[in-house]
């Protein structure tokens, strides 16, 4: 392991930051679900059906800034600012563009959005109005993240916390207001709950862009600098990002389909692995911090070339990603009660069946944080992002989806056992990683020196 202090200082500065600002976005989440769980299973269902797709946009979105991630951050270990400023140009425009589409289609066909992952009219029809609402965050958060992952690949962090912070408290308070009616407003149900959802995200999107243009300079951007780049980079960038970019969306299909499959079972069924994603996801955060740290300092160090040093990080985060992910699955299998306990509402036969879901959950825990951590952030930061692409692929799409689709509806194998079917790829995916980070092949620089951009 590194015993320089300075790098657990720098790792950090970077992980924290990210860290919470992911458990505020969710926090937002899972007290949104609390909320909303108060009208009952049905409405929590149709809202949680209705975040799919909204699941399914930020996973393309955050995999376009996952494939610029690799990019910039070993342009910023040779501090090449103006090819930071070319990638960031075409995340900018892959994930507007996206952001447009997916809004139009989801506003002037709200039903259709719903009828992908559930055939249950009574779950679709308490959907449309929440989903005809929040689809106007798609462009809000397009835009938040795209800023948040150029400013977090040049080691600039702290706004995101900030931001993300202000956004809670605005989501909770006007959820408390919307929701339930409160402080002589309407109860306004799931549909306060969109409205409150686009609010914040307006108000986080405008303090990041306030700090990105007024107040940082490490990356100056003037408009023009939004549409420049070059051929020889979006060609580096189809290469090296797009395997990254199309890992993010082929593992958001899976979690489509897997979500498909849930909400076919029926409500009871939607309703506590709702609230099992709910949590499991509250202790992702950490995850998410320490792999965008580690995509930061594995892709400096190589872009640096020092891969000595490379490996002497991966070897150290390895070791704290399997220590926080045995902490992790002992916490959430002891309070895996009390949580959900939280939701008072729900029927009795919803709660236990969370519990279980959540009891096996947290097993596979230490597993999935280590590799999703090695993954995300140590293999995509070395360049390594189409060997990722293919571990998931290949268990996304031959192992979970099958074995789920059987259990479920061919031989209608208990509740939990179908849930086990969704999690039976996080019991092995860890060997892949270790035995990767193990060999000699997932070290590669990927940036090039192109004569066509200029600072």
């Amino acid at each position: 392991m590194i015993k320089d202090r300075s790098f657990y200082r720098a790792l950090l500065a970077l992980a924290l930051p990210v860290a919470l600002k992911a458990m505020v976005s969710r926090g937002v989440f899972f007290l949104d679900n609390l909320m909303v769980g108060s009208l009952g299973d049905t409405t929590l269902s149709a809202v949680a059906l209705a975040n799919q797709t909204t699941s399914l946009f930020s996973f393309v979105v955050m995999g376009i800034g996952g494939g610029a991630s690799v990019l910039v951050s070993q342009y910023w270990g040779k501090r090449d600012i103006a090819r930071i400023k070319s990638v960031f140009s075409i995340v900018f425009l892959l994930t507007t563009t996206l952001a447009v589409a997916v809004t139009l289609f989801v506003a002037l066909f709200p039903g259709r959005a719903m009828g992908i992952f559930s055939d249950q009219a009574d779950i679709i029809a308490a959907g449309i109005p929440y989903i005809s609402v929040v689809c106007y965050s798609y462009l809000l958060f397009a835009l938040s993240e795209t800023f948040t992952t150029m400013l977090r690949c040049v080691e600039l962090v702290q706004v995101t916390l900030w931001s993300s912070l202000v956004a809670l408290g605005i989501s909770l308070s006007l959820n408390y207001v919307l929701i339930l009616g409160n402080f002589g407003f309407p109860a306004l149900g799931a549909y306060g709950a969109a409205i409150s959802t686009v609010i914040a995200r307006t108000v986080e999107l405008g303090i990041v862009a306030v700090y990105f243009f007024g107040f940082q300079s490490r990356i100056r951007m003037r408009a023009r600098d939004f549409m420049r780049t070059t051929k020889q980079m979006l060609l580096n960038y189809a290469r090296h990002g797009l395997p990254i970019v199309a890992g993010d969306l082929q593992w958001g299909l899976v979690l489509s389909v897997k979500a498909a499959i849930i909400g076919r079972i029926g409500a009871q069924m939607v309703a506590a692995y709702n609230i099992t994603d709910a949590i499991i996801g509250m202790g992702g955060v950490f995850a998410a911090g320490l792999g965008s740290a580690a995509c930061v300092l594995v892709g400096k160090a190589v872009g640096q070339g020092n891969h000595k040093k490379a490996r002497q990080i991966s070897n150290t985060l390895q070791i704290l990603f399997a220590c926080s992910g045995a902490l992790m699955c002992a916490v959430l299998f002891t309070l895996r009660v009390p949580l959900v306990s939280l939701y008072s509402e729900i029927s009795p036969e919803t709660a236990a069946l969370a519990v279980q879901f959540l009891g096996i959950a947290s097993i596979t825990y230490m597993g999935t944080f280590y590799h999703a951590t090695c993954f995300t952030g140590i293999n995509r930061g070395a360049g390594d992002g189409r060997f990722v692409f293919k571990v998931d692929m290949v268990c996304g799409w031959l192992i979970v989806i099958p074995s789920s689709l059987l259990a479920a509806h061919v031989f209608r194998w208990p509740l939990w056992a179908v849930f086990l079917c969704l999690y039976i790829d996080q019991c092995f995916k860890w060997v892949i990683a270790f035995l990767r980070l193990r060999s000699n092949r997932w070290i590669r620089d990927v940036t090039v020196r192109d004569a066509g951009i200029s600072a």
